[in-house]
């Protein structure tokens, strides 16, 4: 079957709308302090906690690279220096990675209240959801929390070879932190839009299916969001813009306008 030139070229356009949904969400959230306030409260909570975590990791960094690379304590000075530097920054990345995961998963937890009454707010701002499906507080956090722990082992299941793939050199530097920031992407973009799937009755299957049937989409909007969370107190300010724009990438997968259409202030 003869392949069409125009794919390549529409996934990449797929791709920079994915990146542009993020700056839609942020430009929402900086034109109403009510939704910066909704939204900054949780990820403050959880920003304290896990600056203390990562404070103490880099304390003892060095003594954990030397725990994990063991089997190089009978080496030469400087190889025995290289693999534990490996190790050092190996240890660090996967950190990173599984700290803006499970940072997502343990602030939409906190804030669950919060974030879905931001994504109902821009739910309206577009159309609204004609179907949706209230869900109470309990079955709501149940339903989260159960996600959450699904996807965070997810997210181990993928660290871990990545932080192995690290200590290739080359390789280590080079690929696998492009292949940490799709993998990334991908899973943070699954949590976000947890808040207007369950709004429609669907769960973490139903978002993987539709997710992986626009993944240039998924991955320009899930990129962005990792890139900008991993520059310091970005996951704090940007949660609410995060989940705006997860919204909308749920409307805009599901086949929803993404115009607005109402007037009416967020």
């Amino acid at each position: 079957m003869k392949e069409d030139p125009q794919r390549p070229l529409a996934a990449v356009r797929q791709f920079a709308t994915g990146v542009g949904l993020l700056g839609r969400g942020l430009g929402l959230v900086l034109s109403s302090p009510r939704l910066l306030g909704l939204g900054l409260l949780p990820a403050l909570l959880s920003g304290v906690l896990y600056t203390i975590g990562l404070v103490v990791l880099i304390r003892f960094l060095p003594d954990l690279s030397e725990q994990v690379t063991w089997f190089a304590d009978d080496w030469s000075g400087f190889w025995r220096d290289f693999v534990e530097v490996l190790a050092g920054a190996g240890l660090l990345g996967l950190t990173l990675l599984l700290g803006v995961l499970t940072f997502t998963a343990v602030t939409l937890l906190i804030g669950d209240p919060f974030y879905e009454k931001i994504s109902e707010l821009v739910e309206d701002r577009y159309g609204g959801v004609p179907e949706a499906v209230e869900v109470g507080f309990w079955s709501a956090l149940r339903r989260s929390l159960a996600d959450s722990l699904r996807l965070i082992g997810l997210s181990i299941l993928a660290g871990v070879p990545l932080f192995a793939l690290g200590f290739v050199p080359v390789i280590g530097q080079t690929v696998v932190p492009v292949l940490a920031g799709a993998v990334g992407g991908w899973l943070l973009a699954l949590e976000l839009t947890g808040v207007p799937f369950q709004r429609r009755g669907q769960r973490l299957r139903h978002r993987r299916a539709v997710l992986a049937a626009n993944v240039p989409l998924t991955l320009g909007f899930g990129g962005a969001v990792f890139c900008t969370f991993l520059i310091p107190l970005g996951a704090i300010f940007l949660m609410p813009a995060a989940i705006a724009g997860a919204t909308l990438l749920a409307r805009r997968a599901l086949g929803k306008p993404i115009e607005i259409t109402t007037t009416s202030s967020l």
